[in-house]
């Protein structure tokens, strides 16, 4: 049992020269514990050692399986680490589950703005969470030709959907009527945020997106605010998922409580 700590503590500190004493140790550990220490494993060893003295792990060490670090430390950004780290101990996530985001670019879809925001730890909005692209599961393979199909993908897979927005969102209703004037209209879909206490009303374009879409949804959020909302809630927010986004929409018809993101659909492979 000495011998063999001995290897592992001068693999660990020689760790930046290791890669030429992974296979001699490899060797060496399972002739001496009679057990099997493949190079795969040490490499993983010595990369989590060389993670944890960069990250400080010391805090979050217990609350995280081996198996999901060995998914994690290859990760060269440091930043996109903690990121995951932290959604793992948040959402309790299994390791399948984390395989699932990180190969969906989880992190490299959030905005620059929110990654520096994760950086400096600023209290973040309800909008910063949310992805883009929007990735939405094709579960009937059908291509999506109207806001309708596209709808019925998003509820028949609810769950990913309200992941893919962010934290804290809980489903109202699809197609909630109300009255502007003499004329009913339909908000494609109605959410409410437990932690940000709003509600949060989502437009589902499948075109690029126009000037007048900002306007639709601000007269919906509108009437949120005047008609359902009530003095102990936040103001409504606005979701517009496009096919395509336009920066010129974007940046001249801009309002803070709107927030513009595109989808993705992608073939469900279960």
């Amino acid at each position: 049992m000495r011998l063999h700590l001995i290897f592992f503590y001068e693999l660990l500190m020689r760790a930046k020269y290791g890669d030429n004493l992974i296979k001699e140790y490899s060797v060496r550990l399972t002739k001496e514990l009679d057990k099997k220490y493949s190079q795969r494993n040490l490499r993983n060893m010595r990369q989590f050692y060389l993670k944890y003295t960069e990250l400080d792990l010391a805090d979050i060490v217990c609350q995280i399986s081996w198996s999901h670090f060995t998914e994690l430390i290859w990760i060269k950004n440091n930043n996109e680490i903690k990121y995951y780290l932290n959604v793992v101990v948040n959402y309790n996530l299994s390791v399948r589950q984390l395989r699932e985001r990180i190969k969906s670019n989880e992190y490299e879809r959030l905005s620059i703005t929110t990654r520096n925001k994760l950086v400096s730890k600023t209290n973040l909005e309800v909008q910063d969470l949310v992805k883009d692209p929007i990735i939405i599961k094709n579960t009937t393979n059908i291509e999506i030709i109207s806001e309708k199909a596209l709808k019925q993908l998003i509820l028949d897979d609810l769950d990913n959907f309200l992941l893919e927005l962010g934290n804290g969102f809980t489903y109202i209703a699809n197609e909630y009527k109300i009255k502007v004037d003499n004329n009913f209209n339909f908000i494609d879909i109605l959410l409410y945020n437990i932690l940000y206490n709003c509600y949060v009303v989502v437009e589902l374009k499948v075109t690029e997106l126009k000037k007048e879409h900002i306007g639709q949804i601000q007269v919906y959020m509108n009437y949120i605010d005047k008609n359902i909302k009530t003095i102990n809630q936040d103001k409504t927010i606005g979701i517009i998922i496009s096919k395509k986004n336009n920066k010129y929409v974007i940046e001249y018809s801009s309002d803070p409580r709107i927030y513009t993101t595109t989808y993705k659909t992608i073939k469900d492979t279960k």
